[in-house]
């Protein structure tokens, strides 16, 4: 059975005069991969902060692996991975020496040699941190984030500076990562990231939830009208919206008497729906 890894309600968090969450609920499930989106001030990396006991929040209720993480020992905290922004490591450290050291911060670490082999560092065990590349690096920090053999990973924008190699490959390891049962949370700029990784997301705009689902599915975009795409004998681009897009392409088969030139069908993106979300559609 699933139990929640995650509850939040009415989470509230203020600096001053402004309001960084205001009121926000979540529930997310053990083993489950779940993204934050939303916009600069939004107050993602605020609530990741709250989750994991770093930032005291102001009202609100929030149980993370069955505790209050203000009130939370060191055997939860054993049981919490994360990977900031910025990075952990030492620069003069090997990646060996760092993943070694930070081992012995917790009762039962994983193999610090299985964890590198884990993030694809095998080759740079001896190499200093200072001389890997930013994707290795991020490598690193993520070794540093899994060592502790976490029941829940928290990863704040992971992979910012990322080339889309280095992207796809952090990709394939975060999977990794859920395959073994790891609940992981992410905050992302990065539309097609969510889309490829997580189970559900939640858009956060002013501090509140304003969707929340599966990316395939969030605010009705399943269910949106599709657009058929095409062009006329003389070149000419044509579309149509329509909720009926099988009996638009069979009209247009028809006239056509065939193949219908530069088809294509579409829905609205993530992108065309977290925009509408946040207010930018028009942008």
């Amino acid at each position: 059975m699933t139990t929640e890894a995650v509850r939040v309600r009415g989470l509230r968090k203020r600096y001053g005069e402004v309001t960084a969450v205001d009121g926000l609920d979540l529930d997310i499930s053990q083993g489950e991969v779940f993204g934050i989106l939303g916009p600069n001030g939004a107050g993602k990396s605020t609530t990741v902060e709250i989750l994991q006991g770093h930032r005291r929040r102001d009202g609100g209720d929030v149980s993370v692996l069955g505790e209050d993480p203000d009130k939370a020992g060191r055997d939860w905290q054993s049981r919490v991975g994360i990977v900031w922004q910025d990075e952990s490591a030492a620069a003069e450290l090997t990646v060996a020496e760092t993943v070694r050291h930070f081992a012995r911060y917790y009762p039962r670490p994983r193999d610090p040699d299985e964890v590198i082999a884990l993030v694809g560092l095998d080759a740079k065990a001896g190499s200093r941190t200072k001389a890997l590349s930013g994707g290795q690096r991020r490598r690193l920090d993520v070794a540093l984030g899994v060592i502790g053999r976490p029941d829940l990973l928290l990863l704040d924008e992971p992979t910012t500076g990322f080339d889309p190699a280095a992207r796809r490959q952090f990709w394939a390891l975060i999977r990794s990562l859920a395959d073994e049962g790891t609940t992981i949370i992410l905050t992302t700029h990065y539309l097609e990231e969510a889309e490829a990784l997580t189970d559900r997301l939640a858009v956060i705009t002013g501090g509140k939830v304003v969707a929340l689902g599966e990316p395939a599915s969030l605010a009705g975009r399943a269910a949106a009208r599709a657009t058929v795409h095409w062009a006329e004998p003389d070149g000419t681009a044509r579309s149509e919206e329509t909720d009926t897009p099988t009996r638009a392409v069979a009209e247009l088969s028809r006239r056509f008497d065939g193949e219908i030139p530069e088809l294509r069908v579409t829905r609205p993106t993530l992108e065309d729906v977290y925009l509408r979300l946040i207010g930018q559609e028009d942008m």
